[in-house]
């Protein structure tokens, strides 16, 4: 079966690089048009790069190839004004919204236990990773229940199923957005809007796995960054980690027809991490 995308729009958020990138190029290459949006800049307190307007305009050029149209603009997910006034523009320009990929994130800046979190981190993880989504469900959610159709794909991780040391704002804020996932599929069945989460494992090209994680991870073990990654990979049921397009393959079911009768669920694309 096709992912039949060919009419609809899509709206998705972190699409500068890694995981959003892979989801938008997969959407526009089954026919949808999007909205695609990064932070587009720092975060105070988050010591690794972002997306940056140059990678949001590559991952527009790579969609734009499609045939697809596409609207790109700069979105803290923090502020729901930024949330409201990207949604709304893609809402104009298509006349709906079909499918939202909640893909904003960052990873623990720090890598400190839990009580040496300080409070301005505690709160970002969350405001990002947990509240941003909730933003753009409040939003583009909204407009799907009013149109009685759509598809709602929160990017979790396998921190949002099981713990990870020196990392509980990221798995409390994963661990959040899958229970988000499933209180919003229960308010929006009845509307026809379907909601699941996806949880990736380590992926390749992902700021939160190349950027703090992999070198605190590291740190924990004693091993040297370049050095851990070989370790890590070994360790992995399928030995390789998993890469952006394996998220945006099931991204890409989840926003087609396909998965009419999927919501409310939690899908792993970890090479079996958390079966063991």
């Amino acid at each position: 079966m096709s992912p039949g995308l060919d009419g609809k729009a899509a709206v998705v958020t972190g699409a500068a690089r890694g995981i959003g990138r892979a989801c938008a190029v997969a959407l526009a290459a089954g026919g949808a048009d999007l909205m695609l949006v990064d932070v587009a800049r720092n975060l105070p307190g988050v010591p690794y790069p972002l997306g940056t307007p140059s990678q949001l305009e590559y991952t527009a050029e790579l969609c734009r190839a499609h045939g697809v149209s596409v609207l790109t603009g700069a979105v803290d997910v923090r502020v729901l004004s930024e949330v409201r006034d990207a949604v709304d523009a893609a809402h104009e320009r298509f006349g709906h919204i079909d499918i939202l990929v909640n893909n904003a994130g960052i990873a623990a800046p720090s890598g400190a236990l839990a009580h040496e979190i300080d409070e301005r981190e505690w709160q970002l993880m969350l405001d990002v990773d947990l509240s941003g989504a909730w933003r753009t469900i409040a939003v583009a959610g909204k407009i799907m229940v009013g149109q009685r159709s759509g598809s709602i794909i929160n990017i979790s991780s396998t921190a949002g199923i099981v713990g990870y040391r020196r990392f509980a704002g990221y798995v409390a804020a994963k661990h959040g957005l899958i229970g988000l996932t499933k209180a919003v599929a229960l308010d929006y069945a009845p509307s026809g809007v379907r909601v699941n989460a996806l949880c990736p494992g380590s992926v390749r090209d992902s700021p939160a796995f190349e950027g703090r994680m992999l070198a605190e991870i590291a740190r924990s073990l004693g091993l040297e960054v370049d050095e851990h990654e070989s370790v890590f990979v070994q360790s992995q049921p399928i030995n390789a980690l998993i890469e952006p397009e394996d998220v945006a393959s099931a991204a890409l079911w989840l926003a087609s027809d396909d998965s009419r009768r999927v919501t409310g669920t939690v899908v792993t694309v970890d090479g079996g991490f958390t079966a063991r």
